[in-house]
């Protein structure tokens, strides 16, 4: 399997190559499992997390280690979007999203207990990787539609050139 080095807060793994589209490979950065490499990006995106941040708001699955350790390091409570339905979700709020760098659409479910804990609350978006950013702006939609306002994007790496404004610490590249 070809690798491809990411560095991030001085941790360094060799990550595999994957093809998600025809003539398109792509590192795939993993975080579920590896606490030296969440740790690190976590303590890279503390200094990007605007001040009077009062939530964290992600998405399932590899984003939630690194919310969680940021979340743990700032204090900040976080929620999660997931994606897919639950049967314990009570009037979701529900966000299509057309992920560009899989070639796929998604949708976002949002349980509405967890959205009242955005309401009237200054957000910070977390992502692991931020490419087109169409999943960012898909949690920023759903942020609105909680009543919170979202005052930074931050994620560990961006690929390619996002069509919105999001601090990031490290690039990835599309070979």
């Amino acid at each position: 399997m070809e690798t491809y080095p990411i560095t991030i807060g001085g941790v360094t793994r060799h990550v595999p190559l994957i093809q998600p589209l025809p003539g398109r490979r792509i590192p795939l950065v993993e975080f579920l499992g590896d606490p030296e490499l969440v740790r690190a990006a976590a303590q890279a995106l503390k200094p990007l997390v605007p001040a009077g941040t009062e939530v964290l708001f992600t998405t399932e699955t590899s984003p939630i280690p690194l919310t969680h350790v940021l979340a743990e390091e700032m204090g900040l409570p976080y929620v999660v979007a997931r994606r897919r339905r639950r049967p314990y979700m009570e009037d979701p709020i529900i966000q299509e999203v057309q992920t560009l760098t899989l070639g796929v659409g998604e949708v976002l479910w949002l349980d509405r207990r967890f959205a009242e804990k955005l309401l009237n609350q200054r957000v910070t978006l977390v992502s692991d990787v931020v490419s087109s950013g169409e999943t960012m702006r898909a949690m920023e939609r759903m942020v609105l539609r909680a009543g919170g306002r979202v005052v930074g994007r931050i994620a560990a790496f961006r690929q390619g050139a996002p069509a919105l404004d999001v601090a990031t610490v490290a690039e990835l590249p599309v070979l």
